[in-house]
């Protein structure tokens, strides 16, 4: 199972990586595996601003539905449209297949992600 150190992490198993104001989201490697196959990614909140924990979207896997939380306040600036076509790239290499990228509201919420060692303590890894 792969960690990059570089990310941040929430205990909703999403992956964050900041540059400036912008935060680019998915989910972990370890959510992908859990999930199972991924069939289908809806997100349909580009263009609106949200708080950190609400939600921002679905994944849909053969066996379960999962709700995407964000992990930071701020405005959905991007999708990536990649994933309508192609849902299962999220389980090819989740830290790669971002889901969106927030303009960041509030930086103090960064505070509360995750560094690398706490996630995998929080996973049991």
């Amino acid at each position: 199972m792969n960690f990059p150190e570089n990310l941040k992490y929430t205990k909703e198993h999403e992956w964050v990586s900041i540059e400036g104001n912008v935060a680019t989201v998915g989910i972990t490697d370890f959510a992908q595996g859990e999930l199972g196959d991924i069939v289908f990614v809806e997100i349909e909140t580009k263009g609106q601003t949200l708080s950190m924990n609400d939600t921002f979207g679905t994944v849909e896997a053969v066996k379960t539905v999962s709700d995407l939380f964000m992990p930071l306040s701020g405005e959905v600036i991007d999708v990536n449209a990649a994933l309508e076509s192609s849902p299962e790239s999220v389980n090819q290499d989740p830290y790669n297949s971002w889901m969106v990228k927030i303009n960041i509201t509030n930086a103090n919420e960064i505070s509360d992600l995750l560094d690398v060692n706490a996630y995998k303590a929080l996973i049991g890894h």
